[in-house]
């Protein structure tokens, strides 16, 4: 078992013989004594095999190579599976506040609008030869004459984009 398992694996990595004993300090003949069955190596140059091989040692030892390579995959499967769904939620959830705020912002330009037809622009009967209401009146005028040029756009936009996300979530 042990010798198959070295013999697959090597291959598998893409190394011949020669690479390997190169690279665990020991000549050709020894690892292909270990693949024939006819010497098996000693505990630490089991550990040495597994680090450069990049293998268990409990796969070098026993476990066949199919079914870690099945186990492998069922495993990264499921994990694939679990990620997945964490960014499923992830993103319903993203959608659903970005909902939430299209619609909070379609309220907000609402009851502004409502504010500013209700109070119909009061500062433009403030005395503006005081700096302080002067200073406030011009303030909210340009406020309303931006807002009243800009709000209906963003009011389209919000609209639509809230039509868009209900549906998805």
């Amino acid at each position: 078992m042990l010798n198959e398992n070295i013999k697959s694996i090597r291959k598998s990595k893409g190394l011949s013989q020669e690479e390997l004993a190169i690279k665990l300090n020991v000549v050709r003949q020894t690892i292909s004594k270990w693949e024939q069955g006819l010497s098996v190596p000693d505990a630490d140059m089991l550990i040495s095999i597994s680090e450069v091989l990049e293998t268990p040692v409990s796969t070098l030892l026993g476990e066949t190579i199919a079914e870690t390579r099945a186990d492998d995959l069922r495993v990264i499967s499921e994990k694939l599976e679990v990620i997945n769904l964490q960014l499923a939620h992830g993103k319903a959830a993203r959608l659903k506040a970005v909902h939430w705020f299209l619609v909070s912002l379609c309220a907000v330009i609402v009851a502004i609008f409502a504010v500013i037809i209700g109070f119909n622009s009061p500062y433009l009967g403030w005395d503006y030869s005081h700096p302080e209401t002067a200073v406030v009146g011009v303030v909210f005028h340009a406020f309303e004459w931006l807002f009243i040029r800009i709000a209906p756009f963003v009011l389209l936009g919000a609209v639509v984009g809230a039509c868009f996300t209900r549906k998805k979530v």
